[in-house]
């Protein structure tokens, strides 16, 4: 079986998760990476956007979910993603998902907060 990893890195979308009762109110930016390991089937040899996945219709799978309901834990976001985007594309066998918020509420200074979620379809 031949695969293939279709990336989007750095997806940015502004949203309302967290703990706190600010995260939901003001909201932030969450940037997402999303690795897709993908059964080849024919889509190398046809050329066919119809036989992958395709990334612009996963791009907005992504922000639908990031973007909807809210979440306390960017873990549970992560993990969403991952099905959601396994449910929607019968192709993808792996997914890693990560997402970053650089405005964690932490006390003290600090790049962004970070969680990688990997998931396999049954």
């Amino acid at each position: 079986m031949t695969t293939y990893t279709i990336t989007l890195k750095n997806c940015a979308f502004f949203a309302r998760h967290g703990v706190l009762d600010q995260e939901n109110t003001l909201g932030q930016r969450f940037f997402v990476d999303a690795a897709m390991e993908v059964e080849a089937g024919d889509a190398l040899e046809t050329d066919l956007v119809e036989q992958t996945v395709d990334y612009g219709l996963a791009f907005a799978l992504i922000e639908r979910v990031v973007t909807g309901q809210q979440r306390k834990l960017i873990e549970t976001l992560a993990f969403d993603i991952a099905k959601a985007l396994c449910a929607r594309f019968a192709q993808i066998r792996h997914v890693e998902i990560t997402v970053r918020k650089p405005s964690a509420p932490v006390q003290g200074v600090l790049d962004h907060a970070e969680v990688r979620v990997e998931y396999r379809p049954v």
